[in-house]
Formats: C-alpha cells, sequence, structure tokens
C-alpha cells in the first residue's frame, strides 16, 4: 500500500454481484421446475454437470459476501441477508456459519484449534493412500461442514437459525411445487461439485503446501470465471476487502509482489498431484499456535 496506494481505491463493494448472484438464484429455481419430471439418472447428470457448478459457484460468492463486498461494510446486515439468499439454491444451510469461522481463517490463518480449514490429526494419518485421498476428496463437504463441530464449537448465533428458517422454508416450498427430484438436484449438485470436480481443486490449492515455505497459493486459470476470482487467493488474503471482480488488477498493479510467486494453472492438476504424489497429502499444511489458542 506505501509504494501503490491505488489499490485502496479497488475496496469498497462490487456493485453488479447483487445482479449476478441473483441470476444465478433464479437460474437454479427455474432448473428445478425443469428436471422435475427427468428420470433419475438425468437429475443427478444435470446436478454435477450444470447445477452444482452453480451451486459450487454460490458458494464462492458467499465467501466474497462474507467479507461485505456486495453492498459495504456500512450495511453489514444487508450483506448477511443477501448470503442467506445467495444460499437458498444449495439446499442446505450454510452461509450464516461459513461466515461465523471464516473471520478466523483469515485472522489466524493455519491456527491450531481456530482455523477449521486445517485437517485434523485423523484425516492426516487415515487419508494418506491414493485411494484414500481421492476418497477424501469425495467428502470433502462432509468434512467441512463437520470439522468444525469438532475442532472449535461455537454457539448458534440467531443469523443461522434465520439462515435455517429460510433455507428448510424454500426447500418445503419447492418440494410442494415440483416434488422431491429439484430437491435432490439441488443438494445433490451441492455434494458433488463440492467434492469431487475439477472446481474444487481451490480447496487443495489455495493452502496445502506443494513446495515448503509456501502456504498459500494463487490460481490464473479460466475456472476463476465462473468462481468470482477465487483463485487470486494470494492477492484475496492480502487485502480481503477487495471484491473478487477487482482482484487481478491487484496483481497487474503490484506485479512484481506476485509474479515470482509459485502458483497454480490448473485445479484438475492440483487433485491428480493431491492424490499421486506421496508428499502431499492432507497433513501438506502449516499449523502454528496462536496466542489466543495459547490463552485458551
Amino acid at each position: 500500500l506505501a509504494k501503490y496506494p491505488e489499490i485502496k481505491t479497488l475496496m469498497g463493494p462490487d456493485p453488479h454481484l447483487k445482479w449476478i448472484v441473483s441470476g444465478m438464484v433464479f437460474m437454479q429455481f427455474l432448473a428445478c421446475y425443469l428436471v422435475k419430471d427427468l428420470s433419475w439418472k438425468w437429475v443427478f447428470f444435470w446436478a454435477y454437470a450444470f447445477g452444482g457448478c452453480i451451486n459450487h459457484s454460490l458458494t464462492l460468492a458467499i465467501h466474497d459476501i462474507s467479507h461485505n463486498v456486495a453492498f459495504g461494510n456500512k450495511q453489514a446486515k444487508w450483506n448477511r441477508w443477501f448470503a442467506v439468499f445467495a444460499n437458498l439454491p444449495i439446499g442446505i444451510p450454510y452461509s450464516a456459519s461459513f461466515k461465523k469461522y471464516h473471520i478466523d481463517h483469515h485472522r489466524y490463518l493455519g491456527g491450531d484449534s481456530l482455523d477449521v480449514d486445517i485437517p485434523t490429526d485423523f484425516e492426516g494419518w487415515f487419508f494418506c493412500t491414493p485411494l484414500r485421498k481421492l476418497l477424501w476428496l469425495f467428502l470433502q463437504p462432509l468434512f467441512y461442514s463437520l470439522r468444525p463441530l469438532y475442532v472449535n464449537p461455537k454457539a448458534i448465533t440467531r443469523m443461522e437459525i434465520f439462515n435455517a428458517l429460510v433455507q428448510f422454508s424454500i426447500d418445503l416450498i419447492i418440494y410442494y411445487l415440483w416434488g422431491l427430484k429439484p430437491i435432490i438436484y439441488l443438494i445433490a449438485g451441492t455434494i458433488l461439485c463440492m467434492g469431487l470436480h475439477p472446481i474444487s481443486g481451490h480447496f487443495i490449492a489455495e493452502h496445502y503446501m506443494f513446495l515448503k515455505g509456501y502456504e498459500t497459493y494463487s490460481y490464473y486459470g479460466p475456472l476463476n470465471w465462473l468462481t468470482f476470482n477465487v483463485g487470486y487467493h494470494m492477492e484475496h488474503h492480502d487485502f480481503p476487502s477487495i471484491p473478487g471482480c477487482r482482484l487481478p488488477m491487484v496483481k497487474k498493479i503490484a506485479a512484481e509482489y506476485y509474479d515470482n510467486l509459485p502458483h497454480h494453472q490448473s485445479w484438475i492438476r492440483v487433485l491428480w498431484d493431491f492424490v499421486f504424489d506421496d508428499s502431499i497429502g492432507p497433513y501438506s499444511r502449516v499449523k502454528r499456535l496462536c496466542k489466543l489458542a495459547k490463552e485458551s
């Protein structure tokens, strides 16, 4: 910032985010209507090939919204409510809990018992062969949802209750209008595309140590178009208040700070290397004892 103060002008809300997200939500509601009479094999096909991609993208929109980039810091509640709206096609309540834990991920990156993005000792010990790592990738949504309850349980908030009530109400309305298949389409798409799927490569690419001494990596490939530039992860951790749409500008302005850092060009290659490289696994993370953890 001292060298490039113009980066400050990139901070603040993205005026287009709310419209893009709204379009994706209503696209999924239309898809719910279109799949209601399909056979089950096509329901699962479209859940993986289309709906799950939209839902995974929406989880990354929620990631952006958790940093108040939809309406700005002065409208924090609007951001939280809008995240609940963005959550609707995902099928299960997610946004409020994510917000609660994601702040710790930025504040205590790699912090033992604080950053729930860090796999548990059991995960590191058990999922250590190619077949087991493949299973771990498939079950990744399960670990991401249950790990916080084991590693760093927190009291349920009002926003989480609101998130759940709104989500299950919409699920019931969809079930009443069009039956079970649209509900399965939404939830199966979320689970499948947050598991063994090319987009899910970002989970591994972001903070797993493919090179010793580097715990955060960016990805500059084409899937950033579908994921609100979550691949610009070094840039995001440096400037979390800058919306994803402007993170490429950070790299362009301060190129000498990022161009020489190791980075990824393919999330598919990341997944392949994670599974078949014996030196990489759930243990391949920096884990540190933060001050708050010591005090507790």
